[in-house]
């Protein structure tokens, strides 16, 4: 499937998004963007369009692995972070805004002020707790 006003669905429609390496089935992609507060970071996502990670192939699932590790490797390389922060969001409500499956890749240092706040950290806030 292919969605003609998705950026995922194209990604050179994007001037500033790169296609840094592909599979057969995903690209990680990342922004260009000098103002980006994660520097590095990226997204795993089906070449097809897939709304969440629920409707992903089994291909596309072995691809997103293959394609993690290498995005790894690649951003080891280039910030030497000292940890990431890997994950999805599914539904707006969770804060998914393209509704395509994308995996976020997103390299941690311990010189950030939120070092050691992960995904869980705002989860687990007591002004989130449902009344």
């Amino acid at each position: 499937m292919y969605k003609k006003d998705c950026p995922f669905c194209n990604p050179y429609s994007d001037v500033n998004q790169t296609i840094v390496f592909e599979s057969e089935t995903c690209y990680f992609l990342q922004h260009d963007n000098e103002q980006r507060v994660l520097k590095g970071s990226g997204v795993i996502v089906p070449k097809k369009h897939r709304s969440d990670p629920f409707d992903l192939t089994e291909e596309e699932w072995l691809d997103t692995y293959t394609l993690l590790n290498r995005a790894k490797a690649y951003l080891d390389e280039r910030f030497s972070p000292d940890g990431y922060t890997v994950g999805w969001n599914v539904g707006e409500v969770s804060g998914q805004f393209i509704p395509h499956s994308h995996l976020h890749v997103i390299p941690r240092h311990m010189d950030e002020p939120l070092a050691g706040k992960g995904v869980r950290y705002w989860l687990k806030q007591d002004e989130n707790k449902r009344r």
